[in-house]
């Protein structure tokens, strides 16, 4: 079997990203039962940690993505819809937030939903910071082009972003993610979810790995 160079994030992986360099503070252990149709499954929430030790900051713009840390959710309160548009609210923090995944609309796209479990309306404006681990490395999900709305959360209330990327259709073995650590935007404190995504090892000119602001998408 020929050895094919990693793509352009796949790269970083295989060129020696060390697990060091992703930090070892997300030490969450996954559980759940979500699951991508395309592989990329999971559903996990750990308790809350302390700051963003590696990585950066998810946040609104462009720029860099996820740090690590965890999630410890509350106890949830009455369903209420998503809204958008004007802020209501302080801020959703991580330790107020529930996390799953599912699958997107079509083959290599993973779906991170995020549920208010506080006891008040939060907002989200911005792109989540997104750090994927496999057994070679860390590697940062960048930003899409798309516009970043405002999300209010009443108790209850879901909202959620999309991760695409490249699906392996190659027939090779490619790089598998197994975990995604996420920050929410304007967040220092991240968690750890479950995953398997499995994307070609190429050349490098193949497309890499983007997430979607809060908000955007069905």
């Amino acid at each position: 079997m020929r050895v094919q160079k990693i793509s352009l994030l796949a790269v970083a992986v295989a060129a020696g990203l060390s697990l060091t360099a992703c930090g070892s503070s997300d030490n969450n252990s996954g559980g759940g039962d979500s699951s991508s149709p395309s592989g990329a499954a999971s559903d996990t929430s750990g308790t809350q940690g302390s700051g963003g030790s590696t990585g950066s900051t998810g946040s609104t713009g462009s720029g860099s993505t996820g740090s690590t840390g965890q999630n410890g959710g509350q106890s949830s309160g009455a369903h209420g819809p998503t809204g958008s548009g004007r802020a209501s609210g302080a801020g959703c923090t991580t330790a107020h937030l529930s996390f799953s995944t599912s699958g997107g609309m079509g083959e290599g796209e993973l779906i991170v939903n995020m549920k208010n479990t506080g006891s008040a309306n939060c907002t989200l404006h911005g792109f989540p910071g997104v750090d994927l681990k496999s057994k070679d490395g860390t590697l940062s999900a960048s930003r899409s082009k798309l516009t970043a709305p405002t999300v209010t959360l009443q108790p209850g209330a879901e909202t959620r972003f999309t991760l695409h990327y490249p699906p392996n259709n190659s027939g090779g073995s490619g790089e598998t993610f197994t975990q995604l650590v996420v920050t929410p935007p304007n967040e220092t404190h991240s968690t750890t979810l479950n995953a398997g995504i499995n994307v070609p090892v190429t050349d490098g000119s193949g497309p890499g790995i983007t997430v979607d602001p809060v908000g955007t998408g069905k």
